[in-house]
């Protein structure tokens, strides 16, 4: 499963784990991707996506248009 949400394009990054000792290994930091099933009245049909929480909150309060234009272009 991809860590990549397709509405914003958000992906994993990169960072450090520092101890106490200040001692650094590496670590990823993952986004919080969520697999969602959403009614888009402009398809007049339901679309699953995954998408960050961010991402699922922005869709909630701008609507669901951006998301249609995406699914017409072929891109999810």
């Amino acid at each position: 499963m991809s860590k990549r949400c397709e509405v914003s394009g958000t992906g994993p990054m990169s960072g450090h784990n520092v101890s106490h000792a200040n001692n650094r290994t590496n670590r990823r930091f993952m986004p919080n991707i969520q697999s969602k099933r959403i009614w888009v009245p402009e398809l007049k049909r339901y679309v699953n996506v995954k998408l960050t929480a961010k991402a699922l909150k922005s869709l909630t309060k701008n609507g669901t248009a951006e998301l249609a234009n995406m699914v017409r272009a072929g891109k999810i």
